[in-house]
């Protein structure tokens, strides 16, 4: 499975280099955004916690793609039996996903592949590869509002911490609100759902953005991931609360 979404991720990015070749230089606009938090607390508790992603988006004349790349880790200080202070790792998430989208003839409508890794030390899945294609179109379209959605079937494949291999169909749907509450402010929420016979994965995001500056944006935003199937000693919603700095070029 990991070389089968290698495989897509490559296609991916031959995509964009043939639409490229096809485009003028004025025709390519790139959005870049980089975003970086970090938490260090002291005292009665001791850790430091680190949260970043990459997004890349192109807008092609037939190509709509995105590539990102994001991580997160969490580290405690604790005190051990013998009095002595050590830091353990308590999260580590990797991912990197890559999109492509080709557009029809109705404005947003648009067909679609999409392939993702995620690394997950802690999590039901230490690793966790998906590839879909479907169909994406924008259901709701106002002035400083719309509501963009997709459907399609999918694989996956994932390894849980026991050394245990799963894989299947999916039916991947995934749907994006955006608000721009004013010139400086703005209001998203993303869902996506992979449901599939030995399990079913949830990710939603809600974030708030405020401008600070031309390009420098701060993002308070809440994750909640969850897994309808996993082992006895795991839970199966994961959250994470993060506040960042939003670079955007």
């Amino acid at each position: 499975m990991k070389f089968f979404t290698v495989l897509a991720l490559g296609s991916l990015a031959v995509s964009s280099a043939l639409s490229a070749q096809e485009a003028n230089d004025d025709d390519k606009v790139w959005q870049i955004s980089a975003e970086l938090g970090a938490i260090t607390t002291s005292g009665n508790t001791v850790g430091t916690s680190i949260t970043g992603k990459l997004d890349v988006r192109q807008e092609l004349e037939q190509w709509s793609n995105q590539y990102i790349v994001s991580a997160y880790f969490k580290e405690d200080e604790k005190t051990d039996a013998d009095g002595n202070t050590v830091t353990e790792r308590s999260a580590e998430r990797y991912l990197i996903s890559a999109k492509g989208a080709y557009k029809l003839d109705t404005e947003h409508d648009n067909l679609f592949i999409i392939g993702s890794h995620t690394s997950d030390e802690f999590g039901a899945f230490e690793t966790y590869n998906t590839v879909a294609v479907g169909y994406g179109t924008r259901l709701y379209d106002a002035e400083t509002q719309h509501l963009d959605v997709e459907i399609g079937p999918g694989y996956f494949s994932g390894t849980r911490a026991t050394g245990e291999s799963e894989s299947g169909l999916i039916v991947r749907g995934a749907a994006a609100y955006n608000w721009q509450i004013s010139e400086s402010a703005a209001f998203s929420q993303t869902l996506s759902v992979e449901y599939g016979d030995d399990n079913t994965r949830t990710i939603a995001e809600t974030a708030v953005t405020a401008k600070i500056n031309g390009a420098m944006q701060m993002k308070a935003a809440f994750l909640v991931q969850n897994d309808s199937e996993v082992q006895p000693d795991k839970e199966n919603t994961d959250t994470q609360t993060s506040l960042t700095l939003v670079y955007s070029f």
